[in-house]
């Protein structure tokens, strides 16, 4: 993928109204957006999805233009900020802990099945990325998830960490797993990283392409720092969401992968989808790399997953 073709896309100009929201999730409380059609059917219900952002992102951080389109085609759509992350309470800030982050896609979903004017019985869930990990997760595990679309998605972390790290750099990797946990035991802040940086930075991403992304992304919610919690890698090492995808069946499965994905690897992707059971689609983006999803593809990829949505959930007038 070339750095230089990642400008943010247009914002879908449909008729959308959207309010701060905040819910509870055991005791922190979450925050985001709620995004609803701007002319709603007189007492009709409206199917709502359920969506939150990738590895280190806030809501700011692209994942509002989809939500925007799938509300412009009239969906109630949901889209909020991990805890510990942009809005949302919690600590220690910037630590992605990816079943805790599972768990909060569950009060999330409760929140919106709750909301008035809301199809509690037509529900869906979005995710991308490492969310889109999340969301194979509760999609398996949730029978109030009536619909699941993903795109670039964790699917095996373990073997993911090891063709980046393995040898004795793995083996320093671990101490200092151990050390941060030893320090924070005795009181220390947490051990953290810059998420994107040059091979000499120490972050955890350094090829162009993430480079590039994550620089833009975070110019998108410029109060935020492009930083995570050394555990927070720890964790992603021993994330195999792609290990439940066999249990989201009868749940409809979406998948988009990229071609030429090297931060969520494309053959694992795919290796994880031939162990989904039907009803699936997969939609192959040619030629691209793990974040040409949401640039140069986010219009086919918008427009693949919201006639999932469309087709799974029926929103009124479609």
């Amino acid at each position: 993928m070339n750095p230089q073709a990642t400008p943010a896309p247009a914002a879908h100009p449909g008729p959308v109204q959207r309010q701060d929201v905040g819910f509870d999730a055991d005791g922190i409380t979450l925050r985001g957006w709620l995004y609803r059609p701007q002319q709603e059917a007189t007492g009709q219900h409206l199917p709502a999805i359920v969506m939150c952002g990738g590895y280190g992102t806030t809501k700011e951080m692209f994942t509002d233009l989809y939500a925007e389109k799938f509300a412009a085609a009239g969906f109630a759509v949901l889209l909020y900020d991990h805890r510990g992350f942009g809005a949302s309470d919690g600590l220690p800030r910037h630590e992605a802990n990816p079943w805790q982050q599972v768990e909060d896609f569950r009060h999330a979903i409760t929140h919106a099945s709750r909301l008035d004017g809301i199809d509690a019985q037509r529900i869906g869930i979005w995710g991308s990325s490492y969310s889109g990990g999340h969301a194979l997760v509760v999609a398996a595990t949730d029978r109030r998830v009536k619909c699941v679309a993903v795109q670039v998605p964790t699917t095996h972390g373990t073997q993911a960490a090891l063709r980046r790290v393995s040898g004795d750099a793995e083996t320093a990797l671990l101490e200092r797993f151990a050390t941060d946990r030893q320090q924070r035991a005795a009181g220390a802040a947490p051990a953290m990283l810059p998420l994107m940086g040059d091979a000499d930075s120490g972050a955890v991403y350094r090829s162009p392409d993430a480079i590039a992304w994550y620089t833009t992304a975070y110019r998108r919610a410029p109060a935020e720092k492009p930083e995570i919690s050394l555990r927070s890698v720890e964790f992603a090492r021993a994330y195999n969401p792609g290990d439940y995808i066999e249990r989201i069946s009868p749940t409809p499965l979406l998948m988009q992968i990229a071609e030429q994905d090297s931060i969520t690897p494309t053959d694992l992707a795919l290796a994880a989808y031939r162990n989904a059971l039907e009803p699936k689609s997969l939609r192959i983006i040619p030629g691209a790399g793990h974040f040409d999803a949401y640039g140069r593809d986010f219009e086919a990829s918008s427009s693949a997953a919201l006639a999932w949505f469309v087709r799974h959930l029926r929103p009124t007038g479609l």
